[in-house]
């Protein structure tokens, strides 16, 4: 288990497969901030809160020239299906083997109801168009982290203009 990546770090490199087939590669998109959050399962209740948050702010985002993706260890059909019912208007990246969760630190010892487990800990970053992490959220509160993330945006755009 890796130790959370703070804000001042550069984004580790990875690509992962999307929902639509094709292939991220985090190198390629410098010159945008990215939202990447990380969420531990399609078509559950926390995190369908989490993806239509987003959805419904999509406007904004792009306005402030953000990229938006989701990562979870689901498959690429799962992300599909998840994509599909709730018409989410951004990638979902599939992580099956963890590696980019443990990377950022967000593959975690998680405790419920006295049962340990490792999983996601539902997590934000916000990297600059530069590639470093500008803002870290751990353990994330669905409720209002839209707000956070946009607010965070504004800031960060503003501040490399």
């Amino acid at each position: 288990m890796a130790d959370w990546l703070e804000a001042g770090s550069k984004a580790p490199a990875f690509t992962l497969a999307a929902d639509d087939g094709s292939k991220v590669k985090l190198a390629d998109l410098k010159g945008s901030p990215v939202v990447l959050y990380f969420y531990p399962a399609d078509d559950t209740p926390g995190c369908t809160k989490e993806a239509c948050a987003f959805r419904d702010r999509a406007a904004e985002l792009k306005k402030l020239g953000a990229k938006v993706y989701g990562v979870s260890p689901d498959d690429v059909a799962s992300h599909v299906k998840f994509k599909n019912k709730y018409k989410l208007n951004f990638p979902l990246l599939a992580d099956p083997d963890h590696r980019v969760a443990e990377q950022f630190g967000a593959w975690r010892e998680k405790n419920m109801y006295g049962k340990k487990s490792m999983g996601i800990a539902r997590s934000t970053f916000l990297i600059g168009k530069d590639g470093v992490i500008k803002k870290v959220w751990k353990a994330v509160k669905v409720d209002g982290h839209d707000d956070a993330v946009i607010e965070a945006l504004k800031e960060l755009v503003s501040s490399e203009w």
